[in-house]
């Protein structure tokens, strides 16, 4: 089986330091939608791992984030893709939680999910809490400059992360897997 695991924010849709609360703040990133096709057509199953602490912030409600989650669903069915499953946590960072990244508890559930041996599979995200929370489970992390990633790339030699592959964006990281030039480490 073919699984891959995408951030949302800030890697299928731009992001917000004052978060993505409603769907009409929700704008995919240039080609990401267009990648996630691809993904499709090459027989991915593509999922989604995201913290949506705005919940427990009490910025946004359930029903808004399932309105975000069937906009994207509706524009990537326009592009001929889709994703399989969202998992997400609704938890704030000092809730003490297991799913929130950086800990690794969306990424094993999805595994757990779709019995995948997360060594063959890679998580696409922008932030330190993403690569943290592939690294804790096994997972390929690769980072994309689009949101916090140019950010988070200055980061990555002092988190030890010198070794993740990084791309401008999502389409570049798709194409380079789709391709073969990107390796998992199983």
């Amino acid at each position: 089986m073919k699984l891959i695991i995408l951030d949302r924010d800030g890697v299928i849709n731009q992001d917000s330091d004052d978060y993505i609360k409603h769907p009409d703040e929700w704008v995919p990133v240039a080609g990401s939608l267009e990648a996630i096709a691809r993904l499709n057509s090459a027989g991915y199953i593509v999922t989604v791992a995201t913290n949506q602490s705005g919940l427990s912030r009490g910025y946004f409600e359930l029903r808004e984030l399932s309105a975000m989650h069937r906009k994207m669903e509706a524009l990537l069915f326009e592009h001929g893709g889709q994703i399989d499953a969202v998992f997400y946590c609704p938890h704030g960072p000092d809730e003490g939680c297991d799913c929130r990244k950086p800990k690794p508890g969306l990424l094993h559930e999805i595994g757990e999910r779709f019995q995948a041996d997360l060594n063959n599979v890679y998580f696409i995200g922008d932030t330190i809490s993403d690569m943290k929370a592939a690294a804790a489970s096994g997972v390929n992390p690769v980072l994309v400059r689009t949101g916090k990633g140019e950010t988070t790339e200055q980061l990555l030699p002092e988190n030890d992360f010198s070794h993740v592959p990084v791309y401008p964006d999502l389409s570049a990281a798709v194409d380079s897997i789709l391709s073969g030039a990107l390796e998992s480490h199983a």
